[in-house]
């Protein structure tokens, strides 16, 4: 392939990847909005529904973002009433976050709007393209790293 033919074919996926990113994550939050979520507290909930009473600095690592991002999440599940904060029992400095009634019941609809997010991206891809696709998406992600 010649270089500008390259350079452009370049551009172009770099171009669609960036607007089906910023599409997405557009869909997505207006899904989440219809539950009373915003993006990246389904992250949030998702870790704590593998198991809640972890500190907010596990959830920082997990999420790989800062503590101040981390406790505006926390704030704003607790407000909502779908997590709580406890100190912990043995060191009264750490307080640990747990999952309410409800923040446990948000489990189904997550699941769904993420699983209606994905169908939708995915329509009308074949399994094998999407086995390929992976494979190139994983492969990007690596020379990200």
């Amino acid at each position: 392939m010649n270089e500008p033919v390259k350079d452009q074919v370049d551009c172009d996926i770099r171009q669609s990847l960036d607007r089906v990113s910023s599409q997405m994550r557009r869909d997505y939050n207006e899904s989440l909005r219809q539950i009373n979520l915003y993006a990246g507290q389904d992250k949030l909930l998702y870790r704590l529904w593998l198991g809640d009473g972890i500190t907010q600095m596990q959830l920082c690592e997990h999420l790989k973002c800062e503590p101040p991002t981390v406790t505006n999440m926390v704030k704003s599940l607790e407000q909502n009433g779908f997590i709580y904060r406890k100190r912990d029992e043995h060191d009264a400095r750490v307080m640990r976050i747990f999952l309410t009634d409800e923040g446990r019941l948000l489990e189904k609809p997550v699941d769904q709007k993420w699983k209606e997010q994905q169908e939708k991206l995915l329509d009308s891809i074949f399994p094998e393209e999407r086995v390929f696709l992976r494979r190139l998406l994983k492969q990007m992600e690596s020379n990200l790293s």
